[in-house]
């Protein structure tokens, strides 16, 4: 049986998850995603299919304030300007989705920063 590679395997995931979480006007999805170099998030009204309001450690106030754009500290940076930016546009509730990937380490930092910072999911 041949092996299935870890992007694949969080593909599918990801295809499963999507069933069940969809973002709407009054809660829109937090999608998340990270790369090797990166963190991103983005705020998504899957009924319009419009995206709201997004923040990425590529952004240059995130950027400056880590050394690093792939650590823990700029994932939390992420997850509290998403929740910013979330609150300037009159959001305060979401529906988290991990895209996949497993709920631990940059995901999860992101996701408890954006709780801290007033979001609710």
């Amino acid at each position: 049986m041949a092996r299935v590679s870890k992007n694949v395997a969080r593909r599918s995931r990801h295809e499963r998850l999507r069933r069940k979480v969809a973002g709407t006007a009054e809660r829109p999805r937090l999608f998340v995603r990270r790369t090797l170099h990166h963190m991103y998030a983005a705020l998504v009204d899957d009924t319009k299919g419009h995206t709201l309001v997004a923040a990425s450690t590529r952004e240059k106030d995130l950027g400056a304030s880590s050394a690093s754009h792939t650590n823990l500290g700029a994932a939390k940076a992420v997850g509290t300007a998403i929740a910013q930016k979330a609150k300037a546009a009159g959001v305060t509730r979401v529906v988290f989705d991990r895209a996949g990937y497993k709920y631990h380490g940059r995901v999860r930092a992101l996701a408890d920063a954006a709780r801290e910072a007033g979001l609710e999911f």
